[in-house]
């Protein structure tokens, strides 16, 4: 039996990969960022708030994913 692909079930498949894809980057970027700031702020506890900011920059790979997901989703594009 022959399944034939639809344009909604590509648009679907593309806006998982979408997704994925940014919260696998988001992960893997978090956690080395992750890492060297406990690091960090095991050694100078004043550092806390850069080591804050450089942890959540990576976040906004998920969000980008997201709303990519959504426009693929909604068939705007």
């Amino acid at each position: 039996m022959v399944v034939a692909a639809t344009n909604s079930g590509l648009y679907a498949l593309a806006a998982a990969i979408a997704i994925a894809g940014g919260l696998i980057g988001t992960g893997l970027a978090q956690q080395g960022i992750g890492a060297a700031g406990m690091g960090i702020i095991a050694e100078k506890p004043e550092k806390f708030g850069q080591v804050l900011f450089f942890f959540v920059i990576p976040e906004t790979l998920w969000i980008i994913g997201f709303v990519l997901g959504l426009i693929l989703l909604l068939q705007i594009i």
